[in-house]
This record gives C-alpha cells, structure tokens and sequence, in this order.
C-alpha cells in the first residue's frame, strides 16, 4: 500500500499531465522529488497531512478555488535579474530602437513592449530605464508603454509593489540607481522602490500561455520572451511563438532567451541577430 507521507509516482503522472495540459510544461519523472517538496509545503499552510488529499483537491475544478493558483506558482520557475543577458538591451540601443524610431514608433504614436513571462518585474523595470534613457536622446516627448505578464499571480503581485531588496539592484549602474530607484526611509530594511517614472509606464497582467486567447488587444514593437521556452516541447513553443506575434507589428522584434532558439519551427520572424528575430514588413 502507498505511503500517504509520499507523492505516489500515479499521482505525480496524474500531476504532470495536469500541469502539461494548463501550463505546457513538462514535468518529467526526474523533478517528482522537487515538485513533492513544493506541494509539502502547502500540505504545512493548508494544515493537510496526505498527498493524495491535496491532489485530488488541487484536480478538481469544483474544489480547488484559488489553491489551482498557488500550485501553478509552485510549478513555475522564477529566476530573473535586473540586466539580465545585457546585450539584448545593447541591441535595442544601437538597432531595434533607432529603426523603430524612424517609423514613427515613440514619437507619432507610442512605443509598446511586452515582457512576456516577467517573473517580479524586473525585466520589465530594466526596460523601462533604458527607454527612459533612449527616450531622453530623441524627445522631451517620447511615449513608451511596457506590459509585464505571467501566469503567477504571486510573482504578478511583487512585481506591481515594486519592491527590491538592495542585493537585487546590484546590477543596475550607479547613474540609474540615483535617478530612478528610491531607497527606504528605514536603512536597516536596506529595500529600494523603483521611481514613480518607471511604475507610471509598466502595466501587468496575467497570462497563461497555454490560453487560445490572451486577451491583449495591444500591438507591440517589441516582445521579450526569454528563458521560458526552455521548459517546453518544441510543439507548444511554435504555438506560444505563434500566439505571441499575433500582437507584433510588422517590423518589430522578438527576443529570447540566450540559451533558446526557434531554429525549424514554423514562425513568422526571422533571426536578424543571435536569439533576436523579427516579423518581415
């Protein structure tokens, strides 16, 4: 008989297709022991004592309420930096940006970019210092707007309060520090907020990728999908890919993860720079 004290390898299989089929991605037998210590600690919070009590909860769509949420969060990993993988941001500056520019993108009408699967934010934060940068080289009224989403709310949630301990912002250089993050009044708390200039041009909202539909109606300049990929078969990443340059203007750039490619997927962007395609006009 199974040991109630363990996640059961035909609870973990009932597990992994639930989250392929809401999440996309796969679980394969090698993460059961660290998809079992995750939901061991909602067994604590929740005050449950049995595995297979919390995934006949968590599967059934009468009974799991909000708790579906919590375990998509546990399910999903959420490893970001601010400047993360720099010579995106370098490209933008020298490349994608002043051709945008030249079409009319941040000056006739403004600038839009999505941070697709941004964790706590601080992709999207990251972007909007160097539009606010780039934008202060071309007009006093350059229009950006950014839009952060995610499929954890949690994470949504910590991205919105925009709140960084100070280890966080070590990468960020001590010129931008200055002008754009605000340090707490307590300095024991050793927290920094970012500047009311970048929370006033970032947005987020939830996304889960495996949606047919995402509800965005906004077309984009520039969409940032990086180092989530990764965590899908080639089948649902041409679907995301696809899905995702549904809101890309014709022209505009989609940047993945260094570590990714969409090398013979059937895609509507080219390679125009490693891991940096773009939709042909």
């Amino acid at each position: 008989m199974a040991n109630d004290n363990e996640l059961s390898d035909q609870k973990f299989s009932q597990l992994s297709a639930f989250i392929y089929a809401q999440c996309g991605i796969l679980m394969p037998p090698a993460k059961k022991t660290m998809l079992a210590a995750r939901i061991q600690k909602r067994l604590r919070v929740l005050g449950m004592h049995s595995f297979s009590e919390y995934v006949d909860w968590v599967l059934n769509p009468v009974t799991s309420g909000d708790e579906l949420y919590h375990f998509i969060d546990i399910v999903t990993t959420n490893k970001t930096d601010f400047f993360r993988e720099a010579t995106h941001f370098e490209y933008m500056r020298q490349t994608a940006l002043p051709e945008l520019v030249q079409n009319g993108a941040g000056v006739r009408r403004r600038l839009m970019i999505w941070s697709a699967a941004c964790s706590t934010g601080e992709e999207p934060y990251t972007l909007a210092m160097v539009m606010k940068e780039f934008g202060e080289t071309v007009s006093p009224s350059f229009q950006v707007q950014i839009l952060g989403t995610d499929i954890s709310t949690r994470v949504l949630q910590k991205a919105a309060a925009a709140v960084y301990e100070m280890d966080k912002v070590e990468p960020v250089l001590m010129a931008l520090k200055k002008k754009y993050l605000l340090k707490s009044k307590n300095p024991a708390q050793r927290l920094v907020k970012m500047g009311p200039e970048l929370r006033a041009i970032v947005r987020f909202q939830r996304v889960n990728f495996m949606d047919h539909d995402y509800g965005i109606r906004d077309q984009f300049d520039i969409i940032f999908c990086r180092n989530v990929i990764i965590y899908f078969d080639r089948q649902t990443t041409e679907q995301i890919v696809n899905k995702l340059c549904r809101n890309l203007v014709p022209g505009g750039y989609l940047f993945i993860g260094h570590s990714e490619s969409l090398n013979g997927l059937n895609v509507p962007v080219v390679s125009v720079a490693p891991t940096v395609y773009r939709k042909p006009n």
